[in-house]
């Protein structure tokens, strides 16, 4: 059997992808691999590690604006359309899979036209843009949450959850506390941007350093695509702040050794730190990522940051809250994890297996 994977730009797209990999490798111990990237997005980093092959085509981004990039990326895509049928056709794979990112736009097309299966899993509360222009020629949709069913169509449409990787569950506080050069007497922060970083979660972050003096010690995740210069004089001055670029299999003892985590409203790296049963604070990029963490907000799993209107200080006494409140930090993590059950191996097997059989 031969799955070719395809999505990236962010890591979004990527770690549920990652996640039914394993789940599949496991069974089918003899499968191949193929996966369709961005040529600058983080992904490939972490797809060779798992030696799965690594390609990329061309594509572009269909924007819901004005823009005389969206007439440039029109050809792209085209591009990327010929390209993957090309590619498609020689490869010959028994099915498609993606979980949204325009780079899977072409491919998908692609599949449809030659007749191979193609499942789209949606993450997201709000449907995006790519995973739209993929569902209707997609033999099956799953979803992350049991509501996002109708979103689509009836015969097609499955509720399955969201994969969480297996390594995410393998990190240990007490390597953690040595991998990072931690003190073992003080709470841990991990603060997460997302796979290429995020400017606004950054800049709050070295605002609200120099207030977390004995408070908590800084696992500070900037991301690769994000300037370093403002993070430098904070790692000097501060002895308790430590900053990295980029994490492959550190990320799992940065989980196991936090107790609490900062992070984006992506759904990938929410259903990660709910799996784990993690406190969060999440600071949501304005958009989709807004929707996705409304429900959570609203159950009172995670505390909220809106990045337009708060600073340093205001996000230095919110973590300050949730360390002085360890019982009320404990429940809201036992909620978030209620709240999004991750997807079961035997699910994702019985879907591939019905997929393959159609």
């Amino acid at each position: 059997m031969k799955i070719i994977f395809s999505g990236g730009g962010t890591l979004g797209p990527v770690t549920p992808l990652l996640a039914l990999h394993e789940m599949i490798a496991e069974e089918y111990t003899n499968a191949s691999w193929y996966w369709v990237g961005t040529k600058r997005g983080p992904e490939r980093e972490l797809v060779e590690a798992k030696g799965i092959p690594f390609r990329t085509l061309s594509s572009g981004k269909f924007r819901r604006y004005i823009s005389f990039w969206n007439v440039i990326d029109i050809f792209r895509v085209g591009i990327g359309f010929f390209q993957s049928v090309h590619f498609l056709w020689k490869e010959n794979p028994d099915i498609c899979i993606s979980a949204g990112g325009f780079i899977s736009v072409p491919v998908h097309w692609a599949a449809w036209l030659l007749g191979i299966p193609t499942w789209v899993h949606q993450q997201d509360v709000r449907v995006g843009l790519a995973n739209k222009l993929m569902a209707p020629c997609a033999t099956v949709v799953t979803t992350s949450l049991k509501g996002q069913v109708a979103l689509f169509s009836k015969k097609k449409a499955v509720w399955l959850g969201n994969a969480v990787r297996r390594e995410v569950f393998a990190g240990t506080k007490k390597e953690g506390l040595k991998r990072f050069a931690l003190d073992g007497t003080l709470p841990v922060l991990f603060v997460t941007g997302g796979g290429t970083g995020s400017m606004r979660v950054n800049q709050l972050i070295v605002e609200a350093v120099q207030h977390l003096d004995g408070i908590c010690q800084i696992i500070h995740l900037t991301g690769k695509e994000r300037p370093q210069e403002l993070i430098a004089p904070t790692d000097r001055q501060f002895s308790y702040y430590h900053p990295f670029v980029f994490f492959t299999e550190e990320m799992k003892d940065a989980y196991a050794v936090a107790d609490l985590v900062i992070s984006r409203g992506g759904f990938g790296t929410i259903t990660e730190i709910a799996a784990l049963g993690k406190p969060a604070i999440l600071i949501p990029k304005p958009g989709h990522q807004e929707e996705n963490v409304r429900m959570l907000r609203d159950a009172d799993a995670v505390m909220v940051i809106d990045e337009q209107t708060s600073n340093g200080n205001h996000l230095a006494r919110a973590i300050k809250e949730f360390f002085a409140d360890a019982e009320r930090a404990s429940a809201m993590g036992k909620r978030l994890q209620g709240l999004l059950p991750p997807a079961k191996k035997s699910d994702a097997l019985d879907i591939l297996e019905k997929v393959l059989r159609q």
